[in-house]
């Protein structure tokens, strides 16, 4: 590949908050563990020298295809970490993907699926403004995953930047 290579022909219009990455140990029990826990499934696979990726998104949301945000997953094979020997890190104590849910029972029922399987980290917890309601999960790889109710962030964002959907 040369530097003047063009693998696409489509780019966004402007700069935009496009994914957030992990590495994963077992790219398809992560998959499966996204797809079962959060709202989102896969967009895309791909294989390479140095391994997999998946990408995962939420295709139920309409605005997806002109402002994609997606999970990435990166699971390297053996000796073909292009970041090695550095260590790959997780998201956790504070540092975490958050969530937020419609409903407050959303949270109650979310903590019970992750409590029968083994992976809730913190059970529902009623925390001060602006956090909400909260409780966090541990995926495959101990990556912390938070989801709350009441957060206010999706409010927050259409009271200063104004709502762009036609259908509210």
């Amino acid at each position: 590949m040369t530097e003047t290579t063009q693998n696409y022909e489509v780019h966004p219009p402007r700069q935009r908050w496009t994914h957030l990455a992990l590495i994963v140990k077992d790219i398809n029990a992560s998959i499966a563990w996204y797809e079962k826990h959060t709202h989102m499934s896969l967009l895309s696979r791909t294989e390479d020298e140095n391994g997999y990726g998946a990408w995962l998104g939420d295709p139920s949301d309409p605005a997806q295809a002109d402002s994609p945000f997606i999970l990435v997953m990166a699971q390297f094979f053996e000796g073909k970490d292009p970041f090695a020997p550095a260590n790959h890190g997780i998201l956790g104590p504070f540092a975490h993907i958050g969530i937020e849910v419609i409903a407050r029972e959303d949270i109650d029922r979310i903590a019970e699926t992750a409590k029968q399987e083994g992976c809730l980290a913190l059970p529902p917890t009623q925390m001060p403004p602006p956090i909400g309601y909260i409780c966090f999960l541990k995926d495959p790889d101990g990556n912390n995953v938070e989801f709350s109710y009441d957060q206010g962030v999706y409010e927050e964002a259409r009271k200063i930047w104004g709502s762009h959907d036609n259908a509210s």
